[in-house]
């Protein structure tokens, strides 16, 4: 199922080598070098020689396709080969016509020419279209090429020397400094400080410190599943050096270094059409045959039952072939892509491929990242804890007043159902305060977390009989939101005990410091208190900076006391608890009471339950004699006294869901796509996030660990992926094996990623998300779509807007089908009851083929999506456009619109005195008996002129006292010119009907609703109305290139009558429909049919849950 399971090479075998387990000398020896390497390096001819045996150092690049391919793919159809053979043809006539005719009709020549350059004006449209469109995926090698270093520095023959990167060669000795870019995978043997930033490639957020040590490998555990965070006695090509210089050997090069594998990976692009386009080649085989059946009928009726000239005969059958061609349908299709790519891009989902589209129409599972994607990425305070109330903060606040604080006691007032029977130590080392480092991380990224190991045994043993303390009166009632006073007093710890600086207004851009203590800072901000004032009424005496050793920082400030001042203390809440006497009132600072430290715990532990990081805020007072301005106060200042504090309370702390995200999910949910949250975060955290946004449920109640996932075998991950919503410390691996069993269990699964090290898993899934702004390039280039906002909402916006392509183009084939349909049928039926020329002419058709397909069909492609298209469930792979009811629907409109067109030829037909029809404008038409043996321009407007003279043409020779006059005699018979005219506007017209109808799938298009939604439409039918006029009307244009002529009320009447005529019915269909599908018909052909191709949508149960080549990605320790 995934997109490079079919076409992907496979990896060739190559000798694993674990070179972070090696030391330096074992290294040198499995490179076949000198021991003197590192001091020599290797000499001129040695690196000549590795060189021819390993290759040049850089990465494979997909072979790129010519202009001149590109053009050949896209008129390697056979419906072009047909247009092709009616221009020849055409060409042909007009060159006959010109060169071998003694007396040429300019006519036939003008329209012959003019019908070939429409053909080729048509071929060389589509084909533009479709080589701009096309989406390329090329660009990927080149961002991974981007990011890799130019020049090294090496030894070589015992000399540094800098070198093209390209030369580099594994054995060679590499000298690194500050801003170098590692120009492949090595070995250190030297660092002085040396620190690698890698978080593109590892997920590591801060710069990996490096060793020259080997790794020690533990009994049993295969030393290739450490991961490369991990392994930091080694450098990988295209990291950068954020600290200090070291020296490397080269042990992997070109392909063959872990970012060289990943562009192996994301440069197998498969090189295909999109599944509607592949549909519509396939349709034109079908096609193509059924057109060359009734261009054979037609010709043989215009030959034998007309009795027309061969000539002729094959220009009439031709009329019906080129008719029934859909010349711009590949064309709108690809518009109807590209107007949806716009519209995506609009709303920040960048569509970079285009069978993109469609897959999104399919999606069944949408796996996302958590941080950025689901949540904000801003860590807010949410709640503030005092020894008698909880009060809950509005993280979205815009305005800045304490009434954005509300007292609710029920907030976090109980453990997480999941961890209502679990130990005060266990519930912390699952939560967000758990000193445990992510997985594929070496360290916490809560620096204030809870070492369980402290926590008392005999509360540990008590724990189980602790009962929290009632909530009691004041200072404010349950509801009420606290005064700016309290809030000031409650949140000034937080304030002056910190070092960050608040960004702009409050928010990310521009702010200094850990994201965990602005999260207060910025509560602050948004109850109206002034940071900067604050600091000044309030500065700072002196300071215990914060270390992760003691995991508290204290500061002391003057507060106008005369003899005292204030220390506030910010930290872990399990320290900061046992060092505290006594506790405020309900978070009044002036009222105090003796410690609970039994509560406190508690409520450490219910907060940790919920995912939520925990900080405690304590004050005290000190002599201002007992320290001095400046003094730098090491950790005893605090914890030397014993118990001397005054717990003030806990600040809740976490990065909030998307308020969008909930409702976006809640639709998702509704659409029948199951969304699943994979995120390297804690397991609390997730779940606790997981049942704000509606992603744990009662059906999908738990989550489960990257750690977990690992010891399972593939048969038992497929079942997992069934069962869990939420993937806790997921590591990139973890991704690849959730997105390959996801599709093994018949999923269409999308994924989001923004590291190197994601670009696998986006290749793996059939819907790679990669996000625009804390993204990589790679990244980027190896997904399907960006998130221009990181925004998961809009994944499911662009969901909406696949569905609604789908939609669309079935609107596209109901409307351009009938119409191209009716034009061949109308030419062979007109001709099979009797008319002796055809009611179209060629340059009617072609020109009715392209205003339809760039007009009214473009209407359909751009119709927005139906009220409910988010209640159905996904579209089914194996799909096909035409279904059973749309295939009927086409069928009936191009019964009416045939019967129609060639009803109003013999409506016009029967006004004349004569059962003949023939031209006005050619002097050749052996229908015209005023067209003498000679040839001679004689011209019969009005047939009864002659028969009212008493004069009778028995066909056997010609009228010889008909006027010579080109001029026109008013009256109500026709000639083959008013019936051309007649039926092209009743085809045309009628179309408008047919558009107008099919904006609707069931909702009557009688209804005022039609004129609003697309203004689109409107434009179309006054530009296709016009256009008409204009060609029915301007002399010469009408006669000479279109071989029509003008129309009056009788015409125009019956135009209009069959206009609506067409509405009514086609309305008709729709109402038949909707009482069909009340009555549970599947009538939006969402059943698998005849037309279908169900092992498409087949799960791939069979195969391993890596992609090919990705088992040789050492990205993350599996940890059994």
């Amino acid at each position: 199922m995934g997109k490079d399971a079919e076409n992907a090479e496979a990896v060739p075998e190559r000798e694993v080598i674990s070179w972070h387990a090696l030391t330096i000398d074992e290294t040198i020896v499995r490179l076949r070098a000198d021991a003197d390497l590192c001091k020599k390096g290797l000499t001129t001819v040695e690196a000549k020689q590795r060189l021819e045996e390993y290759g040049e150092n850089k990465m494979s690049e997909a072979e790129r396709e010519t202009i001149w391919e590109k053009i050949w793919k896209q008129v390697a159809n056979v419906l072009v080969l047909i247009l092709v053979i009616v221009a020849v043809v055409s060409a042909a006539r007009g060159i006959v016509e010109q060169v071998v005719i003694e007396n040429p009709n300019s006519t036939t020549i003008l329209t012959s020419w003019v019908q070939v350059g429409l053909i080729t004006t048509v071929i060389t449209v589509n084909t533009f279209i479709g080589i701009i469109q096309e989406g390329s995926a090329e660009a990927a090698a080149e961002a991974l090429k981007n990011m890799l270093s130019a020049d090294a520095r090496v030894i070589r023959d015992g000399k540094e020397v800098m070198i093209p990167a390209v030369e580099v060669v594994p054995g060679d000795v590499i000298i690194l400094s500050l801003g170098d870019r590692c120009p492949s995978d090595m070995r250190i043997i030297e660092s002085i400080n040396l620190a690698n930033q890698e978080a593109a490639l590892t997920g590591e957020a801060v710069p990996i410190d490096k060793t020259i040590g080997a790794i020690a490998i533990s009994e049993g555990t295969n030393p290739e599943q450490i991961p490369l965070g991990d392994r930091h006695n080694m450098a990988f090509s295209a990291t950068l050096v954020a600290q200090g210089s070291g020296v490397g050997i080269a042990i992997a090069t070109g392909d063959e270094t872990q970012i060289g594998t990943i562009n192996k990976l994301v440069s197998q692009v498969e090189k295909k059409k999109t599944n509607v386009l592949e549909q519509i080649d396939q349709v034109s085989k079908l096609l193509a045959f059924l057109i060359a059946i009734a261009t054979l009928v037609t010709y043989l009726i215009a030959q034998f039952a007309a009795k027309q000239e061969p000539f002729s005969a094959v220009s009439t059958a031709l009329v019906c072939c080129v008719a029934m061609i859909p010349e711009g349908l590949e064309a709108i299709v690809t518009l109807t892509y590209a107007w949806a790519t716009t519209n995506m891009a609009k709303n920040n989902a960048i569509i970079r491929a285009l069978p993109a589209v469609e897959t999104l129409g399919s999606v069944t599972v949408i796996c996302s990242d958590k941080t950025g994607t689901l949540t904000q990425n801003v860590m807010s305070l949410t709640a503030f804890v005092t020894s008698n109330a909880h009060y809950k903060f509005d993280v979205n606040a815009t305005e800045r007043v304490p009434t954005n604080f509300i007292r609710e006691d029920a907030y976090l007032s109980e453990r997480a159902q999941h961890q209502m029977e679990r130990s005060i130590s266990q519930v912390i080392k699952d939560g967000a305060n758990s000193g445990a480092p992510r997985k594929g991380h070496m360290e916490s990224s809560n620096h204030y977390s809870i070492d369980t190991s402290l926590h008392p045994v005999e509360i540990e043993g008590e724990e189980r009989d602790i009962t929290v303390a009632t909530p009691s009166a004041g200072p404010f009632a349950e509801g009420a939101s606290p005064d700016s006073t309290f809030v000031k007093n409650a949140l000034i710890g937080g304030v002056l005990c910190s070092k960050c600086i608040l960004g702009d207004n409050g928010g990310r851009e521009g702010e200094i410091g850990n994201p965990t203590e602005l999260s207060i800072i910025r509560a602050a901000y948004f109850s109206g208190i002034s940071i900067s004032d604050l600091k000044e009424e309030t500065p700072i005496v002196a300071e215990v900076p914060f270390s992760s050793e003691y995991k508290f920082m204290a500061t002391v400030h003057d507060t106008g006391d005369a003899d005292n001042y204030t220390v506030f203390v910010k930290g872990a809440p399990d320290r900061m608890v046992k060092l505290c006497s006594t506790q405020a009132k309900g978070g009044v600072v002036d009222d105090l009471e003796t410690c609970d430290t039994n509560y406190w715990i508690e409520k450490i532990a219910i907060l940790s339950s919920h995912g939520l990081r925990v900080l405690a805020l304590c004050q005290a007072t000190v002599p201002k004699s007992s320290v001095e301005k400046g003094e730098n106060l090491g950790p005893e200042f605090v914890n030397g006294k014993g118990p001397w504090l005054t717990v003030v309370g806990l600040c809740a702390i976490m990065d909030p869901p998307r308020p969008e995200c909930v409702q976006a999910i809640r639709e998702a949910k509704g659409a029948g796509i199951r969304v699943a949250m994979i995120t390297g975060d804690h397991k609390d955290t997730a779940t606790a996030i997981g049942h704000m946004l509606g992603i744990v449920d009662e059906k999908y109640s738990s989550a489960i660990t990257g750690p977990e996932l690992d010891e399972m075998s593939d048969e038992e991950i497929k079942e997992a992926v069934i069962v869990y919503n939420v993937f806790a410390r997921a590591s990139p691996q973890n991704k690849i094996r959730i997105v390959k069993a996801l599709q093994a269990q018949g999923q269409i699964c999308s994924m989001t990623g923004d590291g190197v090290n994601d670009a696998p898993a986006l290749k793996a899934a059939d819907m790679g998300v990669a996000m625009g702004k804390e993204g990589t390039d790679v990244a980027r280039e190896a997904s399907e779509m960006i998130l221009a906002d990181d925004n998961f909402a809009t994944i499911v916006l662009a969901v909406k807007e696949g569905r609604t392509v789908w939609d669309n183009l079935r609107k596209v084939l109901f409307i351009n089908t009938p119409i191209n349909n009716a034009q061949g049928m109308s030419v062979l039926f007109g001709l099979a009851f009797g008319l002796r020329q055809s009611p179209l002419s060629p340059i009617q058709v072609l020109y009715s083929n392209l205003i339809c397909a760039i007009t009214l069909g473009f209407v359909a492609a751009i119709e927005p999506a139906e009220e409910g298209i988010m209640s159905l469930p996904p579209r089914r792979i194996g799909k096909r456009l035409i279904g059973r009811y749309l295939l009927l629907r086409i069928l009936l409109g191009t019964f009416v619109l045939t019967s129609l067109v060639v009803a109003s030829a013999f409506w016009l037909k029967s006004y004349n005195n004569d059962p003949f029809l023939f031209s006005s404008v050619d002097n050749r038409d052996i229908y015209n008996p005023c067209n003498d043996e000679d040839n001679t321009d004689w011209y019969m407007e009005d047939y009864a002129d002659c028969r009212s003279e008493g004069l009778d043409y028995n066909g056997d020779s010609p009228v010889l006292n008909c006027t010579n006059n080109a001029g026109r005699y008013p009256d109500t018979q026709y000639s083959l010119e008013h019936v051309r005219s007649l039926a092209f506007n009743v085809l045309d017209f009628g179309a408008i009907s047919v558009t107008v109808s099919a904006r609707f799938t069931y909702l009557s298009s009688i209804h005022p609703r039609v004129f609003s939604g697309n203004p689109y439409c409107w434009y179309s039918v006054v530009v296709v109305a016009l256009l008409q006029l204009v060609i029915t009307y301007v002399p010469g244009l009408n006669t000479i290139v279109f071989q029509m002529d003008s129309m009056d009320g009788v015409m125009w009447g019956i135009t209009f009558l069959f206009m609506f005529v067409v509405f009514i019915i086609m309305e008709a269909e729709k109402g038949v429909r909707r009482h069909l599908k009340f009555n549970g018909e599947d009538t939006d052909d969402r059943q698998y049919g005849v037309f279908d191709n169900p092992m498409e949508g087949e799960g791939t149960s069979g195969e391993a849950l890596l992609p090919k080549g990705a088992s040789n990605l050492n990205l993350v320790a599996l940890e059994k």
